[in-house]
């Protein structure tokens, strides 16, 4: 799933070595695969010393907390203990800060200079452009239950009409309501495609995030069930909305929210599952884990290893109730591990660092929830029409097994109406791609293979006249 991408923590304590050098402001631009990733450092001053902050402006993340920075003049030195990122550079004649990034044993050059940083211009040229030839408005979604709203985007074909409309669920993490990724709007793509075909779309921020309130990291997968469901609550009190035909399209985690809000509600006509789940978070996380330590050309040993330990910990997860017991079980278990095991600990970060990063990763509600919740009982009681797609190179939610199994519990069900379907050559973000590895997300200019939507419009249209 998507929880995936680098997340920075910012708080500087430097030391005081000539010291109108390092004040200020520092831009520099984070490379890999493909990938660019703006950074910027604000350095000051205070009683003690310095503290600084970061931001990541392509993640939307401002003021992040860094921690244990040094500065002897040339050489600037930190780290992110909870990410096991580490940053080693110097103060060049020129004034500029050159260095090394490292976050779990990868290294990566990363320059910081006083000059703005440009990106290289990526085409996307499948984002649409304003204006729209369809109707737009912004909404507000009262979630009265959970005391909060979400903000959204309504798109209907014209302003005045009755259409089908379905609402748009994101993948797992904390996403806007294009469902934003590597420079990629999804959402908006695919909300695109389908209000000009004549279908109406709602799309939201997720709970905490953009112009939405709640709190999403204390969220799982049923707390965001009860967002769709508000959606779904505002669409039939709209008279420009057909309701009686008000459908889900997940992807991904959404893919997996879709089914528990349509077993628990007569108001959906269907469901889309795109790379959603067809089988229990604890085996989608196990084969997500060999299949891209693979594509990322770790084999053999070692490879057993990694996924022996992986599956060490989340086996901790799966089977423990308590919180508090959990996080003590889990640091347990990797600091005997990981001693064990030290070729698993990246250089330079400390053993108690990675174990801190990765217990704290694991004991969150959602993942608790995740890791314990099986997609069968819920598919076997859908009676409304599914269209369930894959890509075939899909390594966070591998095509084959996930599709077996909903084409097999949608059966079992007696479901009368499912479509159950593999695109050749497509990723998770349903791309065509080479692998189908994250790492080239973001290096594919295609946002949303024309095959894909086509696909999912098709069907749906299919349903609603």
């Amino acid at each position: 799933m998507k929880r995936k991408i680098l997340v920075f923590i910012s708080l500087w304590t430097i030391g005081i070595l000539q010291s109108q050098d390092i004040l200020g402001t520092w831009n520099g631009m984070l490379e890999t695969q493909g990938i660019q990733l703006p950074l910027v450092i604000h350095i000051q001053e205070s009683d003690t010393g310095f503290t600084a902050t970061m931001d990541s402006p392509d993640q939307g993340a401002t003021g992040i907390e860094i921690t244990a920075v040094t500065f002897e003049n040339p050489n600037l030195n930190f780290e992110v203990t909870p990410m096991a990122i580490t940053y080693a550079g110097k103060l060049n004649a020129a004034g500029n800060i050159e260095g090394t990034f490292t976050q779990m044993g990868q290294s990566l050059p990363l320059n910081f200079s006083r000059d703005a940083v440009v990106k290289n211009k990526l085409l996307r040229p499948q984002e649409p452009k304003e204006p729209y030839p369809y109707y737009s408005e912004e909404v507000s979604i009262s979630n009265s239950a959970d005391g909060l709203t979400l903000s959204g985007t309504l798109t209907l074909p014209t302003k005045d009409g009755i259409y089908p409309t379905v609402v748009l669920i994101s993948g797992s993490g904390a996403q806007n309501r294009d469902e934003e990724v590597f420079g990629h709007k999804p959402f908006l793509v695919l909300s695109d495609h389908l209000t000009r075909s004549g279908i109406g779309v709602l799309r939201y921020d997720d709970r905490g995030t953009g112009n939405s309130t709640g709190d999403y990291p204390s969220a799982t997968s049923v707390d965001l069930a009860r967002d769709v469901q508000s959606a779904v609550d505002f669409l039939k009190a709209r008279k420009d909305v057909d309701s009686k035909n008000i459908g889900l399209v997940g992807h991904s985690e959404g893919g997996l929210i879709a089914p528990i809000v349509a077993d628990g509600s007569d108001d959906i006509a269907f469901i889309v599952m795109l790379a959603g789940p067809g089988i229990s978070g604890f085996d989608i996380l196990m084969l997500q884990s060999e299949l891209i330590r693979k594509a990322s050309g770790v084999s053999g040993t070692e490879l057993q290893k990694e996924l022996d330990l992986t599956r060490g910990a989340l086996e901790l997860v799966r089977n423990t109730e308590d919180p508090t017991e959990l996080r003590r079980v889990l640091d347990a278990y990797l600091l005997e591990e990981l001693r064990k095991n030290p070729d698993q600990v990246p250089p330079g970060v400390a053993l108690e660092d990675v174990v801190q990063t990765q217990v704290d990763a694991l004991s969150t509600p959602w993942m608790q929830y995740f890791l314990k919740y099986d997609p069968a009982p819920a598919l076997e009681r859908l009676k409304c029409p599914v269209l369930a797609l894959n890509g075939e190179n899909d390594l966070q939610v591998p095509s084959k097994v996930n599709l077996e199994s909903i084409e097999k519990h949608l059966k079992l069900g007696g479901n009368p109406d499912f479509t159950v379907k593999e695109l050749p050559g497509l990723n998770h973000l349903f791309q065509n791609s080479a692998t189908g590895s994250p790492g080239e997300y973001a290096a594919l200019e295609e946002t949303f293979a024309e095959t894909a939507l086509q696909e999912i419009s098709n069907w749906i249209l299919a349903r609603v006249r």
